[in-house]
């Protein structure tokens, strides 16, 4: 029976990983990806959970998300006519939201079948392993060609050329700055859990927790050092738990600096030999850290990015594109053959800046538009799960601080929460095997 359960946890961190870090499978229609497929079968499972219970149930949080996906959506139609341009991308943002919720649905539904139950620790500890595995994928990738010959075979990479040109760790479906960004949230999600002893119960429990931190922040910084941005987050969110409960005379908080400092005695040389010893490992780990290599050796914390990066905060110039921008996402040399306007590399402008595409694409109205539909989601969040509050908050901040780099957002790793009830949270009900359908009725819609 054991034997099963395995089993069935590893399809479940599969089916994790496909929702997380979507792909293609090269023998599916091109642009069908396991986050589509997964969408789909949501529709499935609500159809069945409707003909089971004879009901439909629908809360308020959905319908005003919805109504500010639609309104982030109208943003981008109104842009693209009023630019005439055919850059469609965020115009059509309602759908994109409708499916990561679908997946999500999707996903909570595969991991109650397995556990019984669905809570918020249960899906942060899926969304750990799968970046875990990411990680250790990608370095057994880089190190062994025929590991990747034969996922390259079966899995569409995207930026498949732009990888191998510069030579950029990437695991399955995980590439880039969007991957580092999911690495970023998982980083704070953990050290909210390891910084609340309510949720951790067992020593292996803060071993979990803790080897899958560092192993996410070497790992994650390797294929993308958006990665980094979640330690900051994670660290600064751990100095306020010390601080509170430092205030509150809570001994916690002091057992966790001691399991840091345990697991850094052990991991640190570990990486130490790794770096002396292994010519790959030690060029990962100078790109990966490469702002402390160079503070350490030219003391000056810098990237060799960061002039780039300083170089891509470009503003509009006129009134009309700060209002409803220029309608322009993408580079309209690719997307828009009518195009004679001016010619750049990369993104429209040549910026990755989230803030500075947003704005080119559909203005101020359209930015602000979308801040406050994330501003809603993380309050929805924090309103139906109030022990995770400053959780959800760090995430939220941590979002728009992504928007410095790079332009995309981390919906999907909010939507699992959305789909759970609130009498999921630990600190409200202990549930009990099959007595509780734990999926939230409010998905069903």
């Amino acid at each position: 029976m054991k034997f099963f359960k395995v089993i069935a946890i590893i399809l479940c961190i599969a089916v994790t990983s496909m929702f997380f870090f979507p792909f293609e499978f090269r023998a599916l229609p091109p642009g069908m990806n396991t986050k589509k497929i997964m969408a789909a079968l949501s529709l499935v499972i609500l159809l069945w959970k409707m003909v089971q219970r004879q009901e439909l149930k629908a809360d308020k949080s959905f319908l005003y998300i919805t109504i500010l996906a639609g309104l982030v959506s109208f943003c981008g139609i109104l842009s693209v006519t009023y630019n005439s341009t055919e850059d469609y991308t965020y115009a059509t943002y309602i759908t994109s939201c409708w499916v990561w919720w679908g997946a999500a649905y999707t996903l909570c539904t595969f991991i109650e079948w397995v556990h019984k139950r669905i809570d918020i620790e249960l899906i942060i500890r899926y969304l750990a392993a799968v970046c875990v595995f990411q990680g250790i994928i990608a370095l057994v990738m880089d190190s062994n060609k025929a590991v990747k010959m034969a996922i390259n075979s079966v899995v569409l990479q995207e930026d498949m050329v732009f990888l191998g040109n510069v030579h950029r760790l990437y695991g399955i479906g995980a590439t880039l700055d969007v991957a580092g960004s999911r690495f970023a949230a998982v980083l704070v999600m953990l050290m909210f859990a390891l910084a609340n002893n309510r949720f951790i119960k067992q020593w292996y429990e803060y071993l979990f927790y803790l080897l899958a931190f560092i192993i996410i922040t070497v790992a994650g910084n390797m294929i993308a050092r958006t990665t980094l941005v979640g330690v900051i987050f994670a660290f600064l969110y751990l100095a306020y738990a010390t601080f509170r409960n430092f205030i509150l005379q809570e001994q916690h908080s002091s057992n966790l600096w001691h399991w840091i400092g345990g697991t850094l005695v052990i991991s640190v040389p570990l990486l130490i030999y790794s770096y002396n010893n292994d010519p790959l490992m030690q060029k990962h780990l100078r790109f990966g850290f490469e702002g402390f290599f160079n503070l350490v050796e030219k003391g000056d914390f810098n990237y060799t990015s960061n002039d780039r990066l300083r170089e891509m905060y470009v503003w509009p110039d006129n009134a009309k594109t700060w209002i409803i921008g220029d309608g322009y996402f993408e580079n309209p040399l690719e997307t828009d053959v009518h195009y004679t306007g001016e010619i750049t590399e990369g993104f429209y402008k040549s910026t990755d800046v989230g803030y500075s595409r947003f704005l080119f694409y559909f203005g101020l109205v359209g930015l602000v538009t979308f801040s406050f539909y994330f501003i809603e989601v993380g309050r929805t969040c924090m309103h139906k799960f109030p022990h995770w509050r400053m959780m959800f908050l760090f995430l939220l901040l941590l979002h728009f601080a992504v928007w410095a780099k790079v332009s995309t957002d981390i919906f999907l790793c909010f939507a699992p929460f959305l789909c759970l009830d609130p009498e999921n949270d630990n600190e409200n009900e202990e549930l009990e095997g099959d007595e509780e359908d734990s999926v939230s009725d409010s998905r069903d819609v």
